[in-house]
């Protein structure tokens, strides 16, 4: 009796460059579906936003301090392009375009992606790799999912 073949798909991204890979079954192989990149996450911080928060003196004595804590628009470009990562697999969840979802990312940005993830995009997750395998080839990737996914 033959089974039916499930679709995974793979998202494999760090805070600024994604892919998103289909596996149709069992000797198939991955293939590149999409891909997206951040040039803003790419920038230094100082070129995000503003380089240094606005000082003020104290009331008292001579002291100057920063007015707020410095932000960190580089973490912020990371985190955007993450929802963006997500968003892309939330919308294919709900049209039942993969049976299942590696996430294959840094930790941070790991963490960043489940955690923006639907609830119908959460439970397609049958597999997590906390690795940046954005700058491997396609063809290179058998042994870092070969514990998820018969390719």
């Amino acid at each position: 009796m033959p089974t039916k073949k499930s679709t995974t798909w793979m998202i494999v991204c760090d805070g600024a460059r994604g892919r998103i890979l289909v596996n149709r079954g069992r000797g198939t192989g991955l293939s590149e579906i999409a891909s997206a990149e951040s040039r803003d996450a790419r920038l230094p911080t100082r070129s995000l936003g503003a380089e240094r928060p606005g000082r003020t003196r104290d009331s008292f004595g001579a002291g100057r301090h920063a007015m707020d804590p410095p932000a960190d628009w580089h973490r912020f470009e990371k985190q955007r392009f993450a929802k963006e990562m997500a968003a892309r697999i939330n919308a294919a969840a709900l049209e039942n375009k993969f049976d299942r979802v590696i996430l294959v990312a840094p930790p941070r940005v790991l963490g960043d992606l489940r955690q923006a993830l639907n609830a119908q995009a959460a439970t397609k997750v049958a597999g997590e790799v906390g690795k940046d395998l954005t700058r491997v080839a396609v063809h290179h990737l058998g042994p870092y999912l070969s514990h998820l996914i018969n390719l």
